[in-house]
């Protein structure tokens, strides 16, 4: 996948990790699979975890599925033995925190040590310009032109898209670049406060930033996961604020702005407005 779809090195990682337990499960004989195995197996993963796990899963067995056909390693006609995971879309409102809890979570770091500079300037890039965690990780000091006030971040499918840097954001890399980030071989912007000074291992370390920091503010987790809820939560107050759907799509770089309606849902007063009144009865 690495050679011919040029998928990254993280992506294939997260694919690994079902493709190693399918393979602690059945052995490493592969002509032995069938599709029992394979269903069983899915539904043993759906345990506990959520639907973009369940998802990652199924679709890292249909890649290696379509391998080790080619490689005329199992049967061509398991490919429909993967189950299909259900998933409606819009059919959920996207969890976020309020305004005030926001700026709690940004205080509540101590601006004396290197910590707590570094949490603060990733706190700022998740909550103002609604990146991912993964583009925290993916960040380089060259993305950042100070001289025209813009930010380069490489998001999804590794594309290049320019975001303004706000004085409250460039004044927090700043104040971490000069006075706490460690001198590091590595050029990320953001690295470890211990040595070795090596950038960031993942999106998972960014999140557990993110409620780490809830945990010192008190601030209560509306859902699971950490820095996404900060990206939903700028979402939110900015569609509260008047914005358009358009103008949050291409802040938080959506292709389509199909893929932004769901944070119309959450505009409850708004929705109020044009809510009809149940037929037959008196309006609440």
């Amino acid at each position: 996948m690495r050679e011919q779809r040029g998928t990254s090195d993280r992506t294939l990682y997260n694919y690994g990790l079902p493709l190693q337990a399918l393979i602690r499960k059945s052995g490493e004989d592969l002509s032995r699979l069938d599709a029992r195995l394979l269903r069983r197996f899915v539904l043993d993963q759906c345990q506990g975890a959520g639907w973009a796990v369940v998802k990652r899963c199924t679709t890292a067995l249909r890649m290696f599925l379509r391998f080790l056909i080619t490689e005329e390693r199992c049967r061509p006609g398991l490919l429909g033995a993967v189950p299909v995971i259900a998933n409606w879309r819009l059919s959920v409102l996207p969890r976020y925190l309020p305004p005030d809890d926001v700026e709690r979570l940004i205080a509540c770091n101590d601006r004396s040590s290197a910590v707590g500079k570094r949490d603060r300037a990733i706190l700022l890039l998740l909550a103002r310009l609604g990146l991912r965690a993964g583009d925290i990780v993916r960040l380089h000091l060259g993305d950042i032109n100070w001289k025209e006030g813009w930010i380069q971040v490489s998001g999804k499918s590794r594309r290049q898209t320019r975001l303004p840097l706000s004085q409250e954001v460039g004044q927090a890399l700043v104040t971490y670049l000069r006075h706490g980030r460690p001198r590091a071989r590595d050029d990320a912007v953001f690295v470890r406060t211990r040595a070795p000074f090596r950038t960031l291992g993942s999106h998972a370390a960014v999140s557990v930033i993110v409620a780490r920091a809830m945990r010192r503010a008190k601030v209560k987790r509306p859902a699971r996961g950490a820095a996404h809820l900060l990206r939903h939560s700028v979402a939110s107050s900015m569609l509260r604020q008047g914005a358009s759907l358009q103008d949050i799509a291409a802040l938080l770089r959506h292709r389509s702005v199909e893929t932004t309606q769901i944070y119309a849902k959450v505009d409850v007063k708004a929705l109020q407005k044009i809510a009809q009144p149940w037929p037959g009865d008196v309006s609440c």
